[in-house]
């Protein structure tokens, strides 16, 4: 509805109410669907997802562009969202009856650049075991955060496409797709290491081989051997679960919650 020639001004609230109208209307069409829903204006609240979103924008080739993206995924305007390893595909509302479509794919982690890291958290039981408690190490932070040298893609190794008209290098659909995933990955960050296609097993080896030993002892002095899953299962706040499947299922009941 135009007044005087101009839009009638919609607010934010008004944009994500209608927005949750329309992913309703979808999801009776494909039950499947995972939609990116933001209580708030914060798309992201865990490190994953900050770091997720930090690395994006440091980059000069997205800096400028991004941006586009945040206003769409606050408005609850990314309606499905499925990450797989190296791709992400998405379904963003646009000015459109139907929602474009989004596909990117993102190159599996250099294997040198892994196997590098691996090597760099050797011996640092210490920051791993913290990670066990749901903390986030500076070091480790540091190692996992450099750019060309840590796990974070770069734009180089990032391609995209969108259904929609907009002729621009990254789109505002593709913007929000790609902050979209920062908001996910604060539900479930164990999608990051398979969008990356690496084993988050091998990183924390170490420190799972040295809790079960610490509590195996402990148990032994008890006479019965008592060993807490969780504390063996979970790390960064992730189950040690790499079945897609789960993961999915895991994400569409946080978001029914």
């Amino acid at each position: 509805m135009y007044y005087n020639g101009y839009p009638r001004y919609v607010s934010a609230a008004e944009k994500r109410e209608k927005a949750l109208k329309r992913i309703e209307k979808f999801k009776k069409k494909n039950v499947n669907l995972s939609p990116v829903i933001l209580q708030n204006n914060t798309i992201a609240s865990s490190w994953w997802g900050k770091a997720w979103n930090k690395n994006l924008e440091s980059y000069a080739d997205y800096s400028n562009r991004i941006g586009r993206g945040r206003i769409y995924v606050r408005s609850n305007m990314v309606i499905d969202l499925q990450i797989n390893k190296n791709k992400i595909n998405g379904l963003v509302q646009g000015t459109a009856a139907s929602p474009y479509s989004v596909q990117i794919l993102i190159d599996p982690l250099n294997r040198q650049i892994w196997q590098n890291i691996l090597k760099e958290c050797q011996g640092k039981i210490e920051e791993l075991d913290e990670l066990l408690e749901g903390k986030f190490p500076k070091l480790l932070a540091e190692i996992f955060t450099k750019q060309r040298t840590g796990l974070f893609p770069a734009p180089k190794e990032i391609s995209f496409y969108c259904s929609c008209p907009d002729s621009a290098y990254m789109c505002k659909h593709v913007a929000a797709v790609l902050y979209g995933v920062g908001a996910r990955l604060d539900i479930y960050p164990a999608l990051f290491f398979e969008l990356r296609d690496v084993n988050m097993s091998d990183l924390i080896t170490e420190v799972i081989q040295s809790k079960t030993s610490e509590l195996i002892k402990k148990a032994s002095k008890k006479g019965k051997r008592v060993i807490d899953d969780k504390n063996l299962s979970v790390i960064f706040g992730i189950e040690l679960e790499t079945d897609k499947k789960k993961a999915q299922k895991k994400v569409s009941k946080k978001l029914k919650e």
